[in-house]
């Protein structure tokens, strides 16, 4: 009997040291379905899709495609087998042209000795002009992470696949782009192909998914039709018990004293007389379409970027950080929107990278590492995040990307008490 399912997970575990990652999860998904898979950062939703595009092995379990058992040993081996994965960490080649990338893996897959780039360069146009205005020939270390992310889409598009993983594909991208590429998902479900669609987003989970799975602590705890569920069921199964209010309340009344002063602040590339005022206990968005320079000025007040011109004022006192160290020094920290490339050290241990900015705090008088204090700090901070490991002296890189994320979070709170975050 044919299988109803094009992918069906039974009974998936996989475990990181003494970190269950996995922990018997069941998944289904239909030709020409769009399907949501939701939970919280850590909850192991990366780590399932690594499983099936064959990056990293279930210790448990069976996965069938078309109702056959499957069993892939590396991410080529998936791609042959129909799969794609649009990675939410940008897996490409920075010293490669955009087209370069895009059409890697056809490259990769191609018998002659001789790249035609002509072809290349016009087969990337083909999906490039569906999402974004991305210069073909531009080289990809140059692009914003936003932009980047544009490019390993496209390059997903590129494959012949049956099914398409899709790990948070518009955490980066502008809303113009993000309806290009829900334009995009339709064409695909139209010809039968099957997408997960991994978001926190529950907008986009309802208005686009046909069905949603959801994961806690590595666990499968709920599969519906999107028609048949509430964004408050799905959020309440996401943190496991009823959430009576989704987010704090905010001020009622005028916010408190300025902490940050900003006046008429320049980089004199991307930033020019750019001001804002925060104020005590207020959340100030920073909102601008890709390339207006946001990340960028708040670089350039933490002494990222180069200030040419403007004044930085924090709590009343003018502020001239010589260099980053200067306004972690001061109480300003900056997260990273590129956790892997400017947020941890992957190959340091938890505990060394939650005192990175502040080793003070974790030395003896004579300057020496107090190992006992700094493990101690870090477990006092990642536990009031719920981080997922087996121990502070993990290294960052065997961690999942939200878990990853939380080290980055700790890493800043760290940074000083009453540290502002840009």
């Amino acid at each position: 009997m044919t299988s109803p399912y094009v992918l069906e997970l039974d009974g998936i575990a996989k475990s990181f040291g003494p970190v269950r990652a996995l922990d018997g999860v069941n998944f289904r998904l239909r030709p020409g379905e769009i399907h949501a898979l939701a939970g919280e950062n850590g909850a192991g939703k990366s780590t399932l899709m690594k499983v099936v595009d064959g990056i990293v092995q279930a210790d448990q379990g069976r996965m069938l495609l078309d109702g056959s058992e499957a069993r892939f040993t590396s991410p080529l081996e998936a791609q042959k087998a129909g799969i794609g994965f649009v990675h939410q960490e940008i897996a490409l080649c920075p010293d490669a042209t955009v087209a370069e990338n895009v059409c890697m893996a056809k490259i990769n897959a191609s018998r002659s000795f001789f790249v035609n780039y002509r072809k290349v360069r016009q087969d990337a146009m083909k999906v490039l002009h569906l999402l974004a205005d991305i210069d073909p020939d531009a080289m990809l270390g140059d692009l914003s992470i936003s932009n980047q992310q544009v490019v390993e889409i496209a390059k997903a598009l590129t494959l012949d696949c049956r099914i398409l993983i899709m790990d948070e594909p518009t955490a980066a991208l502008t809303e113009r782009e993000t309806d290009a590429l829900f334009r995009i998902m339709y064409q695909l479900k139209k010809r039968g192909i099957a997408i997960i669609f991994i978001s926190h987003r529950m907008a986009e989970v309802f208005e686009h998914c046909d069905h949603v799975t959801v994961m806690r602590d590595g666990r499968y705890v709920m599969d519906s039709p999107v028609t048949d569920t509430t964004p408050e069921q799905i959020v309440n199964a996401l943190v496991g018990r009823e959430m009576t209010h989704m987010y704090p309340r905010k001020l009622a009344g005028p916010a408190g004293n300025a902490i940050l002063t900003v006046d008429r602040v320049s980089d004199g590339q991307r930033v020019f007389d750019a001001s804002f005022t925060l104020c005590k206990g207020e959340i100030l968005g920073i909102a601008g379409l890709i390339g207006a320079g946001r990340s960028e000025l708040v670089q350039t007040v933490c002494g990222l970027r180069k200030r040419v011109s403007g004044d930085v004022a924090l709590n009343g006192q003018s502020l001239s950080p010589r260099s980053y160290s200067d306004a972690v020094d001061s109480g300003l920290v900056y997260l990273s929107e590129d956790r892997k490339g400017a947020g941890v050290f992957l190959d340091l241990s938890i505990a060394q990278n939650v005192s990175a900015l502040k080793l003070p705090q974790v030395s003896t008088p004579l300057g020496m590492m107090d190992r006992k204090k700094e493990v101690c700090q870090a477990k006092r901070l990642t536990d009031d995040l719920n981080l997922k490991s087996g121990g502070m002296d993990d290294p960052v890189s065997s961690l999942s990307g939200g878990n990853q994320q939380k080290v980055g979070d700790c890493q800043a709170a760290d940074g000083g008490a009453g540290c502002h975050y840009p």
